[in-house]
């Protein structure tokens, strides 16, 4: 048991030692970094070089699903809804009234091209029928893709929402094959899950922020923790109720990524990679469970499907649902390009295999025509949006996530008032300061104040000021040196050093403290010295 653990263990380890490396290959090749996972996945499978037989169908749903929580609550927790909030009714028409006009469009046309049923054809059609938020994201971020017209707000927020509105059509299809569902159970399945969905996404996004406010749970990264959990109870207790829980992480995620919470930016950045470390797991499982030897039977199918869906499906949806909206010919035919596939669609077939008992030749379909979208729109699509005039020089994607902030040239200073010091018991009104250096924090016993201008500075406070951050004086350098015993400068003050006109000691680094040196301070041996010297 220990040994398989250990092999286990090892396996993993490698895999994502050369994930990392693979990904920045890919991005050198211009190619989108799930191929790679998806790669690696092969090469270790059944028909790869490593020969690891898995077929585990069940197994690989679970962990998949479990993935794809925190790749939509991340994918909310990321989105902006300042930026988003200008497009979201198109956004929302897309994610919903979008998916089922492309899953529809796809299944009458499996039904005429290749003679399967209605259901069956709409079963293939939902499952491809969402975009995939990761792979939207990772372009526009890892490009810099700006685009004209809140083009990639729309985007990212349509990929990140469509899922649960493929998974809904996913289960109904399923049931329509099964014989299970009349029209009356379906509009009950349908209010079900939209109504707990919602329901229980925003209760558990308000019970978390008025919990987090009210209890400590900062230090040591128990917050991070505090959200995460958040996304599992939202998806599970949905799920348990008979809702959509990716419906619910998702809207969890938009609320708690647009509120007030502590290190938002940097809870962001944690989502992330967990995000990349789930899609690193989904696409090398996924990769795992696939046989390369069976793509060719899908090959025929998978590529007319996949033409149909990215040049006709899609477009129509887009340009008929667009012209209740203000969007040019270039943009919805950007927006119709942009249309990638990814992990949700193959997690949706695993699904559908494990539901229907009805064999692998759905999921390597699928497999298939998510390579391709990956491959070809993922790689093309930032040479698309030049080619249709919709990259805007003038605006930063950057703004459309939530860990956005603008580079402001301001820098803080703060000291403690010593006895003697010439601001104590004065009012901050009338203390002289450098100019653009106002006063703008003042702690005193632990309790801070954003001062005004009859705050009196005491002995002991701490005090803070604000000052525009200039660019570094291209005449300047500043040097460190560390004092040893046989230093000139040890056990000296800083009247008797040797005079250097060129140059002065700014600080000294005493362990852990700084010391701002006077003419009386005495050097010790182990001081750092940071100097500053005039070039000549």
């Amino acid at each position: 048991m220990e040994g398989n653990l250990n092999q286990m263990l090892l396996m993993w380890g490698i895999v994502i030692f050369f994930s990392v490396f693979l990904k920045k290959l890919s991005v050198r090749m211009g190619l989108p970094m799930l191929l790679a996972f998806l790669f690696l996945g092969i090469v270790f499978g059944s028909d790869g070089v490593f020969k690891i037989p898995f077929e585990n169908y069940s197994l690989a749903e679970n962990i998949c699903s479990f993935g794809l929580i925190f790749i939509m609550f991340s994918g909310g927790f990321g989105t902006s809804w300042k930026e988003a909030k200008h497009i979201s009714k198109e956004a929302m028409v897309l994610s919903t009234l979008g998916v089922v006009l492309t899953a529809v469009a796809v299944g009458l046309f499996c039904m005429l091209a290749f003679n399967l049923s209605f259901s069956w054809g709409l079963l293939l059609g939902s499952v491809i029928g969402s975009t995939d938020a990761a792979s939207v994201f990772s372009i526009l971020r890892s490009r810099k893709l700006n685009l004209k017209d809140r083009t990639a707000s729309l985007l990212e927020f349509e990929s990140g929402s469509n899922d649960p509105m493929s998974y809904m059509m996913t289960l109904i299809s399923m049931l329509m094959i099964q014989g299970d569902l009349s029209f009356g159970q379906m509009l009950g399945m349908l209010f079900a899950q939209v109504f707990w969905g919602l329901s229980v996404g925003f209760v558990v996004a308000l019970l978390t922020q008025y919990l987090m406010r009210k209890v400590d749970v900062s230090g040591d990264g128990f917050d991070f923790v505090f959200v995460l959990g958040s996304a599992v109870t939202a998806y599970s207790l949905s799920s348990v109720l008979g809702g959509n829980g990716y419906l619910s992480v998702y809207l969890t995620g938009i609320i708690l990524g647009n509120g007030k919470i502590k290190e938002k930016k940097e809870m962001v950045s944690f989502f992330d990679g967990l995000t990349g470390l789930m899609q690193l797991v989904i696409f090398f499982l996924l990769g795992l469970l696939s046989k390369p030897s069976e793509l060719p039977h899908v090959a025929f199918q998978g590529l007319i499907i996949f033409f149909f869906l990215t040049f006709i499906a899609r477009p129509l949806s887009v340009f008929l649902l667009m012209r209740f909206f203000p969007s040019s010919k270039n943009r919805n035919f950007l927006i119709s390009f942009a249309g990638l596939r990814g992990a949700a669609s193959i997690v949706f077939a695993i699904l559908a295999v494990e539901s229907l008992g009805s064999g692998d030749f759905l999921f390597h379909l699928v497999f298939f025509i998510v390579i391709l979208s990956i491959l070809f729109q993922g790689s093309f699509l930032p040479k698309m949006a030049g080619r249709l005039d919709m990259i805007d020089d003038q605006s930063d994607v950057m703004k459309t996530f939530t860990d956005y902030t603008e580079q402001k040239p301001v820098q803080f200073i703060e000291f403690i008032i010593p006895e003697g010091h010439h601001w104590a018991g004065q009012l901050i009104k009338d203390i002289i300061t450098p100019p653009d250096t106002p006063i703008i924090l003042v702690e005193r016993n632990g309790e801070k104040e954003l001062p005004r201008g009859d705050t009196k500075i005491q002995v002991g406070d701490r005090v803070v000021i604000g000052s525009a951050k200039s660019t570094m004086a291209s005449d300047l350098d500043i040097v460190e040196l560390e004092v040893d015993r046989d230093s000139v400068y040890a056990n000296k003050t800083i009247a008797e050093i040797p005079r250097d006109e060129m140059a002065r000691v700014l600080l000294i680094e005493r362990g852990k403290e700084i010391v701002i040196p006077k003419g009386n301070t005495t050097i010790a041996v182990g001081d750092i010295l940071v100097i500053y010297r005039l070039n000549e």
